[in-house]
């Protein structure tokens, strides 16, 4: 599972393995890009993510949907980063899924409105690091949590369903 936290200047992203009821960390960090035209940032955003799915081979792909930025250039540009993460994950043939920030908050924490710090602390909880992570890593690795909850549930509900679950 891919978890991604998109921004056009750093990208966090956080992968896990997960049964829905234990995550284990398997890699996590920050796309950084320098101070290259935007153009170029996207698409090194596209290339880094593109080489992590080949390199680490997920099975899905989790990310967070753009919130109302109080700057409408900063949500444009945020929304091209999210487009090209989704398009290199595409492209590898992942399904993509979309997770509103406060539902990740909410799942992680218990809290929609969580700060920063509560999500890191309960990332490190859930994933038993000792290392820190940065905001980045910490709210991509929340993205994936989420999805294998949110997945982990809809497994049960078909299996409920199907009569196979008692």
């Amino acid at each position: 599972m891919l978890g991604i936290d998109p921004g056009s200047r750093i990208t966090g992203y956080g992968i896990i393995d997960s049964d829905g009821i234990k995550s284990i960390h398997v890699a996590s960090g920050c796309i950084r890009i320098g101070h290259e035209a935007f153009p170029e940032r996207l698409g090194a955003i596209y290339r880094q993510l593109s080489e992590l799915v080949a390199t680490y081979q997920p099975a899905e792909m989790a990310i967070e949907q753009v919130f109302m930025a109080k700057n409408a250039s900063s949500a444009l540009k945020l929304g091209q980063a999210r487009g090209a993460a989704i398009c290199a994950c595409v492209v590898a043939g992942l399904p993509v899924f979309e997770y509103a920030p406060r539902a990740v908050k909410q799942t992680v924490v218990g809290s929609g409105s969580a700060d920063k710090d509560q999500v890191q602390h309960m990332i490190r909880h859930i994933l038993q690091l000792d290392e820190p992570l940065t905001a980045d890593q910490s709210d991509a690795l929340a993205v994936a949590i989420s999805h294998a909850h949110a997945n982990s549930t809809l497994q049960l509900i078909g299996r409920s369903r199907r009569g196979g679950w008692r």
